[in-house]
């Protein structure tokens, strides 16, 4: 499904803000990533750092029981948490098609639940529990043109924490 991928490792939650702050600086409008891992991989720490990266200066919260906030940094910032949501039905509640037409970034925490129901064109940012309580490992796939087309720019933000390659040309 995806393009290309690449690995990237943090230890601790300030790294995996920075990581995912340097992925902020990256995106565009119409930009959408997808977050998956498990309970207390993470996803909000990600998503607080990529709010950073886009100039967000309010406090990112978890959307869990709000299903969406929106922020507002160079770009409008989506932030949606899926992890409540039953049935892929209740997705058009949400407006996420208006939502993937905009001209914000949006950031889907568990991401996998919306996954069947969108275009195939987006970041899938999967993280991992390491060995450490802090460390985390991230697997990012680049599916569709639109990330495909940035995957250079992509390979060069996320440097710093790159780990072992994936199989693609990103």
């Amino acid at each position: 499904m995806g393009l290309a991928t690449l690995a990237a490792r943090t230890s601790s939650a300030e790294q995996t803000r920075a990581l995912a702050s340097a992925l902020g600086a990256v995106v565009a409008a119409g930009d959408l990533v997808l977050l998956t891992g498990e309970l207390a991989a993470g996803k909000t720490t990600f998503a607080q750092g990529m709010g950073r990266g886009l100039g967000v200066e309010e406090p990112i919260t978890s959307p869990t029981f709000t299903l969406h906030r929106r922020y507002q940094g160079r770009l409008e910032f989506n932030h949606i948490d899926v992890y409540r949501i039953d049935q892929i039905d209740e997705v058009a509640d949400l407006g996420l098609p208006e939502l993937l037409d905009g001209p914000a970034v949006t950031l889907i925490e568990w991401g996998e639940v919306v996954a069947p129901v969108i275009p195939p064109d987006f970041l899938e940012v999967r993280i991992g529990l390491g060995e450490g309580d802090d460390d985390r490992t991230f697997e990012l796939a680049v599916v569709g043109h639109r990330w495909g087309a940035r995957a250079r720019v992509l390979r060069e933000a996320l440097a710093p924490w790159a780990g072992d390659e994936g199989d693609g040309p990103c």
